[in-house]
């Protein structure tokens, strides 16, 4: 699978630093969670390998400024280890 990127956006998970990226995870049923930003359909991912949860996917956001979620990933960034150089 691709190397994922982290976008310019920064984002807050649980009060920990988070990034907005497309990833290809495993992903768990969907489910309507009232976040930060509003209502969502939410879906938990989950590292393919060990199956530890990473944070979740945004199937459907209820709000129209934040539609552009839509399809994305939020990552816990405590669970990601950097090997790869990034900044």
């Amino acid at each position: 699978s691709p190397s994922p990127q982290p976008s310019a956006a920064s984002f807050t998970a649980c009060s920990e630093e988070a990034s907005l990226m497309n990833l290809n995870v495993g992903c768990g049923p969907a489910e309507e969670r009232v976040l930060l930003t509003g209502l969502h359909a939410v879906a938990d991912i989950y590292c393919e390998n060990c199956k530890t949860t990473l944070g979740w996917k945004y199937e459907h956001a209820f709000e129209s400024s934040q539609k552009y979620k839509e399809g994305k990933y939020i990552i816990e960034l405590a669970h990601m280890i950097k090997d790869n150089g990034w900044d």
